[in-house]
């Protein structure tokens, strides 16, 4: 604070040491992971709003469940949930879904709804303007001479204000200093987890690599055993099988050929082969003789049956032209008979003029 002592200004403010400590001078959530860093530079604040003031303010789905995590958790907590925001795969047989971890849910607008009213008042008459109230002067005027230099001297006015400035940006570049030593050293340790967890990641699937091809050695070796055993009893079964044929076969096979003989299984081959072959060939010999035979008489019928209409034909057509030509010989001679007669007509006539 400044105090006046005879005359003059001086800065009395107590000196302080910087705080090191791990409190945070300003909030997290000003400070996007994917933005670019800034320190103390009012632009870039979240908190300050931009655009038209009237609409709803919206924020990034991401941005929002980032700052509700940092805020549920701080420190440790909250580098954590910095780390586990790689693209890190969800283990075999999970997935990963999306939580909403908001305390209070929001519709997020642009633009909030709207909605026009109206109402009727009575008219009501312009009251006329109020007059300027000028109080009654009291007292006595008097009046002073302020000479250069007596209010205000630049140059001691202007030095607690300069050690000032300079403190606050000495203050501020050494916590911008501590802080870009924190996110150097937060980045660091997050690259430190990311890889003993990528390591751990790859152990477990060794691990589960190789308890599946145990298993799978187990099945296979189960699987081998049963079939081992089934095909054991089946060779059992077969020779069990085999000996009792044979020993029920020993007797049979004299009866069954006394069978056969007795009813006639046993033939002639000669007498077979000239039933089964020569009587046959014989017959189908003789019907394909006879068939042709037949095909013959056929065509030898349908040739005379040919010749025979057309032999009618010719005759028809021959005793129609001897018609006609007896229709016109007869028609010729009447023609003839009736010139004749009109002749002998013309002659007689003659004679009797």
């Amino acid at each position: 604070m400044a105090q006046q002592q005879n005359g003059s200004y001086s800065f009395t403010a107590d000196p302080r040491a910087v705080p090191h400590g791990r409190k945070q001078k300003y909030r997290q959530e000003a400070y996007d992971e994917e933005g670019p860093e800034t320190h103390g530079n009012i632009m870039y604040d979240a908190r300050v709003v931009r655009g038209s003031t009237f609409a709803s303010r919206t924020m990034p789905a991401g941005k929002s469940q980032r700052s509700s995590r940092r805020r549920v958790g701080g420190g440790k907590g909250r580098m954590r949930g910095q780390s586990l925001q790689g693209d890190v795969g969800p283990v075999p047989g999970r997935k990963h879904i999306d939580v909403q971890t908001d305390d209070y849910l929001e519709e997020l607008t642009d633009k909030p709804p709207e909605k026009t009213q109206e109402t009727q008042t009575d008219l009501l008459m312009d009251q006329p303007p109020q007059p300027l109230f000028m109080p009654a002067k009291i007292g006595v005027d008097v009046e002073t001479q302020i000479e250069a230099g007596d209010l205000f001297n630049f140059d001691i006015e202007v030095e607690p204000i300069l050690e000032v400035l300079v403190g606050k940006t000495l203050e501020q570049a050494m916590d911008e200093v501590l802080e870009e030593e924190e996110l150097r050293n937060i980045r660091e340790h997050k690259a430190r987890f990311q890889q003993q967890r990528n390591v751990e990641l790859a152990e477990v699937q060794r691990l589960e690599a190789e308890t599946k091809r145990r298993a799978a050695e187990k099945e296979r070796r189960v699987e081998q055993e049963k079939a081992r055993v089934v095909a054991e009893e089946e060779v059992l079964e077969k020779v069990a099988a085999r000996g009792f044929a044979k020993s029920f076969l020993n007797d049979l096979h004299t009866s069954v050929f006394e069978k056969l003989v007795d009813s006639g299984h046993f033939y002639d081959p000669v007498q077979q082969e000239v039933e089964e072959v020569f009587l046959p060939w014989l017959t189908n010999n003789v019907v394909a003789r006879l068939g042709k035979a037949k095909l013959a008489r056929q065509l030898a019928d349908s040739l005379i049956i040919d010749a025979i209409a057309k032999c009618e034909r010719l005759q028809a057509e021959a005793e129609a032209e001897r018609e006609a030509e007896r229709a016109a010989a007869e028609a010729e001679e009447q023609r003839l008979a009736a010139e004749a007669e009109a002749a002998a007509e013309g002659e007689a006539e003659g004679e009797e003029a």
